[in-house]
Parts: C-alpha cells; sequence; structure tokens
C-alpha cells in the first residue's frame, strides 16, 4: 500500500467523483475508455436477447445454446492473445481488438439463421475475452506495481457505471421494441468500441518493456501452463468467481421459484449489486498490496459469500415483504464478498506472474473466470435449482472451502520451468 504522499492526486480527493475520474491523465484516460466501452456494452447486453428471439426469431433454447458455445470458445481465448500481447505489445493488440468487436458488434443485424448466430456469437466472445486479458497485460506494464489493484478497482467501478447508463438507455429500444431501435443499440455498441480505440491511440505509454522484479533476471523463465502454483490458484479463484453465477442466474430464479419476493425484487438486487461496486471498489482494494494479504483478502470473501447463501437459503421461509428483505439483506452481503474476491484476485494475478510473461499469465487467470462464468450456470442448476436450501449450502461450503485453500496455495514456491 502507498503511503499518501505517494499516492497520484485523485487519491485525496474524497467523493465519487475522485474515484471515478482521477487526475493522474494515463488512469483517467483508461477510465474514459472503460466508460465509454461498458456503456456500449450495457446498451448491447440488455437488448441482445430480446433482438435475437424477437426480431432474428431464434428460440430462447437456441439462444442459451449459442451463448454456451460462444462462451466454451472464450475459454481459449485468454492465453494465444496473451502470448501475442508478450510479442507485439498491448496497445497495438487492442487498436486492432477494437475495430474488430466493433464490426462483430454489428455483424449481428444481418444474421438470419442459427448457425450464423452461434458463428458470429463464438469469434465476438473470443474477440472480448482476448481484449480483456490484453487490457489486463496493459495495465500490468503500464502502471507502476504498486497502483495497479487500486487502478483495476477504479476501472471496476467505472465499468460498473458504465454498464448501469447502457442498460438504463436501452430501456428505449425495448419499450419499442422495434428492429431499428435493436439495431440503434448495437451500431452505439459498435461506435463505442471504436471510440474507446480512439482515446487509447491518444493515449502516450510508458514503454511496453518488460517489468522485472528483483532477482528476476537470474531465475529460469516460467511459463503459465506448466507453473502449478498459478494453475491452483486460478482454479481456486475461479470458484471464488461462481459468484457471478449466484447473482445472474441463481438468485432471479430463487426468487421467482422458491420465494414469495416479488419478481421486481430481481433488479432490485442488481441494482444494489452494481452501486456497491461502483461506491465501494477502490475501497475494498485498499491494504490488497502483497500476496499475502491478496489471499487473505480472497479468504474473508469466500467466507462472506458463504454466508450470502445462507442469507439468500432463509428467504424461502418467510413471508412477502421479509423475503424481499431478506434478498436485499444478501445481496448486500454477497456485494461485499465480491468486492474482496475481485480485489484479492486481481494482486495474485500479477504477483505470482513471470514479469516476462504477463501477457501469457494474464490469459491464464482470464480464462479461469471464463470457465467459471460458463460452468457456473450449470453449477446453479445442480445446486439451487435441483436442491433448494440444501444447494445452498452447498455453494455455501465450495466458497468457504476455496477461500480458506487459496492461503497456502499462494505460499506454495513457484517451480520454475523452461518456457515452452
Amino acid at each position: 500500500m502507498t503511503s499518501a504522499a505517494a499516492r497520484p492526486p485523485s487519491a485525496s480527493r474524497p467523493g465519487l467523483l475522485g474515484r471515478l475520474l482521477p487526475d493522474d491523465p494515463l488512469l483517467r484516460g483508461l477510465a474514459l475508455m472503460s466508460l465509454v466501452n461498458t456503456v456500449g456494452n450495457g446498451l448491447f447486453v440488455t437488448v441482445s436477447v430480446l433482438f435475437l428471439t424477437r426480431s432474428v426469431g431464434l428460440t430462447p433454447g437456441r439462444v442459451a445454446l449459442g451463448l454456451t458455445a460462444a462462451g466454451a470458445c472464450g475459454v481459449f481465448a485468454g492465453v494465444p492473445m496473451g502470448r501475442l500481447a508478450d510479442k507485439v505489445g498491448s496497445k497495438r493488440l487492442l487498436l486492432v481488438i477494437g475495430p474488430l468487436e466493433a464490426a462483430a458488434v454489428l455483424g449481428y443485424a444481418f444474421v438470419r439463421s442459427f448457425v450464423a448466430y452461434v458463428v458470429l456469437a463464438c469469434v465476438a466472445t473470443v474477440l472480448e475475452r482476448g481484449a480483456a486479458a490484453v487490457r489486463s497485460v496493459l495495465i500490468a506494464r503500464a502502471l507502476p506495481a504498486e497502483r495497479q489493484v487500486r487502478a483495476r478497482a477504479l476501472l471496476r467501478s467505472v465499468m460498473n457505471a458504465g454498464l448501469v447508463v447502457g442498460s438504463t438507455g436501452a430501456a428505449v429500444a425495448l419499450q419499442a421494441n422495434t428492429y431499428a431501435g435493436y439495431v440503434t443499440m448495437m451500431a452505439l455498441d459498435a461506435a463505442s468500441f471504436l471510440g474507446a480505440a480512439a482515446l487509447l491511440a491518444g493515449l502516450t505509454l510508458p514503454s511496453e518493456e518488460r517489468r522485472r522484479t528483483p532477482g528476476a533476471a537470474t531465475e529460469k523463465h516460467r511459463t503459465a501452463l506448466r507453473d502449478r502454483r498459478y494453475l491452483v490458484v486460478t482454479a481456486l479463484h475461479a470458484v471464488l468467481e461462481l459468484q457471478l453465477a449466484v447473482l445472474t442466474v441463481g438468485m432471479p430464479l430463487w426468487i421467482v421459484l422458491a420465494t414469495d419476493a416479488p419478481a421486481a425484487v430481481v433488479a432490485a438486487v442488481n441494482v444494489v449489486n452494481c452501486l456497491l461496486v461502483v461506491v465501494f471498489q477502490v475501497r475494498a482494494s485498499r491494504g490488497v498490496d502483497s500476496v499475502p494479504t491478496a489471499a487473505r483478502a480472497c479468504s474473508r470473501g469466500g467466507a462472506v459469500l458463504a454466508a450470502a447463501c445462507l442469507v439468500y437459503a432463509a428467504a424461502q421461509y418467510s413471508p412477502a415483504a421479509a423475503a424481499a428483505a431478506t434478498a436485499l439483506a444478501g445481496a448486500l452481503v454477497h456485494s461485499l464478498g465480491e468486492l474482496l474476491t475481485s480485489a484479492g484476485g486481481w494482486t495474485l494475478s500479477l504477483d505470482l506472474a513471470d514479469p516476462r510473461s504477463h501477457g501469457e499469465y494474464q490469459g491464464v487467470f482470464m480464462s479461469g473466470q471464463a470457465a467459471a462464468h460458463v460452468l457456473g450456470p450449470l453449477v446453479i442448476s445442480l445446486t439451487v435449482v435441483a436442491h433448494g436450501a440444501v444447494g445452498w449450502l452447498v455453494l455455501a461450503g465450495l466458497f468457504a472451502l476455496a477461500g480458506v485453500t487459496l492461503v497456502p496455495a499462494s505460499r506454495v514456491p513457484a517451480s520454475p520451468h523452461p518456457a515452452a
């Protein structure tokens, strides 16, 4: 953790504005890129499923199958994209990926068949997951190590704010329910990718010469796919990342199918989560500045996520008003766990990596997250949907065990291997 004197000017500026629009030119530029990009993403994600079902004519089952196939493809995008970033530079690669993402989004307007949809969804997801890994490399190379966790926390706050703005704006297209309205949202999303690329092109970044830690010059070069410690930590953090499926799949189904709470509580839970991330993610990252502190943050986060599962389970046994209040209380607890595990994950992904291969390491870590997002709905189906309150208990145990195990797993010395 840096001292107050060593922090950038934005760190001393109070209030939400100071956290979302920092004074540091480089970080401010990265924040504006994230804001532009995620506003567009919020527009697209909100309308995409309804566009595919109402305008294209695909069944909900086929849409879900296409998303699953695309998610599986995205799992394998991180490592090759990260390795490519190591070779050509993250900024240069992002300037290529951005326009390709814009073209992929516009391509949805021309989808007329299930096969075309699946192919396009796979391409778009590979680009999306690859871009996430490359952006992580850019932060690792462009910012000093002591500022990276805070920067990632700030960018995540900005991303959530952008998603809220975009989702709110998409309500116009949803209300109109016309092909032209949906395509307009896609065009705006495509423009956001181009806008973010333009902002990146205008940024002056430090040299992307690979940062070395003390003694790195004499150490054997490690490769992520043979680094057992990194793979184990990535897998354990991926278990904690199942919290996203709990929020986006488990809670909506639980509220509607198993409780007397009104369906509107689903939207309220999502709003509460987004707002808490926007306001508190930077604060939650303070002090998470080393492998031990990051592992402890993940351990605490796992315990808090476990507690949230127990609160969610209790909503089943309450009348409507109490069930709604219990679900919202669970969302508050859940959000705290998410804040802690996110902050811990960023530090672990960076500090356990070989600084000479940041691209490959970040690609592996992002692939772990992508795998959790793909498998998450299945895990929810096998636990909460199939077994109700008992399923929540199983999830609680899974989160607690993953968090506790991360602490000793992060202490295992890395075994150097010749690079593949």
